[in-house]
């Protein structure tokens, strides 16, 4: 699926989605990825929302959002309540939700001027 992008905003936009990979400012990526709104794309390592460790939410923390959107992949799957203590204790709100979604949501929210980050989990079916 294609997203429209605002070529004007100096921003990271998820200009599209699919089966195996996402399209940030145009470029394809098909591997977990790390959008921050204000610039930095980072790879993340991770293939499988089962490989979630907590050392993958500190480097979430480091990046220092308002907001962190958690795509967790095809499906929508809830981190243990451990891996998310971390955000929680920092006072940094974040949703879960399945990956298109979360590149929904993120466009949506960046487009309002948040510092948002998103952790995206890309993966085939």
């Amino acid at each position: 699926m294609k997203l429209q992008s605002d070529p004007h905003s100096g921003a990271n936009t998820i200009t599209g989605y699919g089966d195996g990979y996402v399209e940030i400012n145009k470029t394809p990526y098909s591997h977990a990825v790390l959008i921050s709104s204000d610039g930095a794309i980072s790879d993340w390592p991770i293939k499988a929302f089962e490989d979630l460790e907590p050392g993958h939410f500190e480097q979430m923390l480091a990046l220092k959002p308002e907001l962190i959107i958690i795509g967790t992949g095809n499906k929508q799957h809830f981190p243990k309540p451990e891996l998310l203590k971390p955000l929680i204790s920092a006072k940094i709100g974040f949703e879960v939700m399945n990956s298109q979604a979360a590149c929904r949501t993120y466009n949506i929210l960046m487009g309002e001027g948040r510092r948002v980050l998103l952790a995206l989990i890309v993966e085939t079916n």
